[in-house]
């Protein structure tokens, strides 16, 4: 599974959700659903933006975490 650790890296900036909401232009709404893991899905244009607002790469962001069965 896929993990999101997009909290993480906004500590690291002192950065709250609505302020990156507000530099990448995205609803809180929808910036919540992808910072909680509960996101099907992220357009890379979205991740762009977040990595730019964040200054860090796609892989600071998310992370694969192998199933316990698999």
């Amino acid at each position: 599974m896929i993990v999101v650790n997009l909290d993480v890296m906004m500590a690291k900036r002192k950065m709250s959700l609505s302020q990156l909401a507000e530099q990448v232009d995205i609803t809180l709404a929808n910036l919540s659903v992808l910072k909680n893991n509960r996101a099907k899905a992220v357009r890379f244009s979205t991740l762009e933006a977040v990595c730019k607002a964040l200054d860090c790469q796609p892989g600071d962001i998310l992370e694969f975490v192998p199933d316990r069965d698999g």
